[in-house]
Formats: structure tokens, sequence, C-alpha cells
């Protein structure tokens, strides 16, 4: 069984969380720009005319896919990676994999994982 981990982090994180993850041994991954908010609903920020919200943010998504044995080590090592403590710091989900594919060659299974 194989799970697939998404963890939606600050930018300023992503070094952190991809250098973490490596030196762990997780190499695989894949990085996405997204927009988004949680609980804090944006930032307030201050302008020259005063205050305005900001309410859809810029984060990362990191998408790792691992044997289900390992996912517990990789949240550990994202959340370690990513924690500033403060409100904002991300998301991560865990959802199962049925099946993998490399499309170069069609194998099937755990394709170097």
């Amino acid at each position: 069984m194989m799970k697939k981990i998404e963890a939606i982090i600050r930018p300023e994180r992503v070094h952190a969380v991809t250098k973490a993850l490596e030196e762990n041994g997780f190499i695989g991954l894949t990085l996405t720009e997204v927009k988004g908010r949680g609980r804090q609903k944006g930032i307030i920020l201050q302008w020259r005319a005063g205050e305005y919200r900001v309410d859809i943010l810029p984060k990362v998504k990191v998408e790792v896919v691992v044997e289900a044995s390992k996912t517990d080590e990789v949240i550990d090592t994202i959340v370690d990676a990513a924690a500033t403590g403060k409100v904002g710091d991300g998301m991560i989900f865990v959802c199962p994999v049925e099946e993998i594919v490399r499309v170069r060659t069609k194998e099937r299974g755990k394709v170097g994982l």
C-alpha cells in the first residue's frame, strides 16, 4: 500500500522542507505554486490609504508518494521543517494511492519508490 502526502506550506519554507525530505531519503516530490486561505482568512496589510485585507495567500503544495509505512516519517519531516509556530503554517493531507504507472515504460507498481 502506498500513500500520497500533500502538504500546503508557506513559500519561504520550501527550501527547508525539500532539503529535509532529501536528507531523510525522500527524493521524489512535486511542487506546485498554489493560492488559498485557511482559518486565518488572509492577512491585513498597511498601505498609504489605510488597511486592506489580502484573503487569498500564495502557498506551495508539496506532494510525495511513499510506502504507507513511511507516512509518519514524511509527515514529521515536513512539520519539523515547515513550522514557524504562526497561523498559516499550512496543512497536510494523506490519501491512499491505488496504482502508479510510469509513462515512459508503462511499468506498474512501486515504480522506483
